[in-house]
């Protein structure tokens, strides 16, 4: 695209626009009512009295970003992420992909293909996790020091057979306030993998820890999250990581949404029984 294009386009685009556009770049993908806590909040955080009043205007600004060709429907809706509510789901246009690279002078270009339903529902996961730390943040409950996606959040090592063993967590996370930070890698589990799928991603965790790597770069590993549907899940996948040998159990913290924001939050005690809390300052 070159700079008359970049400039015409823009004149059709406000600054919370082109945030919008970068949310929806940085995640991927995005719901509308994703999207509509990011930029439009509800009271008190934001101007709109109510969340259907939010939900509206966000519509309405979705829509003339589709028109100008930088956003774009998904074919597929999914049910279930919400309240049970069947959701559109938002990635880049190719137009918006060619505004969002001509500004920032990068020459590489990325392919937006329809994404299977699986993958789709993870990422949704995944962002309604980031998104709900970024309002805790932003009510002022704690700071949010780092929110990294994937792939930044991804740590490259050698392993002691000089393998490159690439670690993928979903995020990482650190809060803070003025006495602690938590630092933590985030997994999130839809409860579709198997228990020795989720072993095997354990096992990793276990590998780069011993390497030491995150440990001289920030002073500690962070805890490693997994975050699953239910307690029944939780259980299991907790007994399944307790039998292994190889694994370290302290290591590997498995909770439920509910608990979410109250276990990443910044804490300086254990807020649970079962074993030693890790990944804090």
């Amino acid at each position: 695209m070159s700079a008359h294009p970049v400039a015409r386009l823009e004149e059709h685009l406000s600054d919370r626009d082109i945030r919008i556009l970068e949310d929806i770049k940085r995640f991927r993908l995005l719901s509308t009512r994703q999207l509509q806590r990011l930029h439009l909040p509800a009271a008190p955080l934001g101007d709109h009295t109510t969340v259907s009043s939010a939900t509206r205007g966000t519509t309405r600004v979705l829509g003339r970003l589709e028109q100008l060709g930088v956003i774009a429907r998904l074919e597929r809706r999914i049910g279930g992420i919400a309240h049970g509510s069947a959701l559109t789901v938002w990635q880049l246009g190719a137009a918006g992909d060619r505004f969002l690279r001509a500004r920032r002078g990068d020459p590489k270009r990325r392919r937006y293909e329809e994404p299977g339903r699986p993958f789709m529902r993870h990422m949704l996961a995944v962002a309604d996790t980031a998104i709900s730390l970024i309002e805790q943040a932003n009510a002022g409950r704690f700071e949010l020091l780092e929110l990294e996606l994937e792939p930044a959040c991804w740590r490259r090592f050698t392993s002691g057979s000089a393998v490159e063993i690439t670690l993928k967590p979903d995020l990482l996370v650190v809060t803070a306030d003025a006495h602690t930070e938590t630092h933590s890698f985030i997994e999130v589990d839809l409860g579709t993998e198997h228990p020795p799928t989720v072993l095997r991603k354990c096992r990793t965790y276990q590998r780069y820890f011993a390497t030491e790597t995150e440990q001289e770069t920030r002073g500690l590993f962070p805890a490693v999250v997994w975050i699953v549907p239910d307690p029944i899940r939780a259980k299991r996948i907790r007994e399944a990581i307790a039998a292994d040998p190889n694994l370290t159990s302290n290591l590997f913290w498995i909770i439920t949404p509910e608990s979410m924001n109250r276990q990443l939050a910044p804490y300086s005690a254990p807020i649970t029984t079962t074993s030693p809390k890790g990944g804090t300052t």
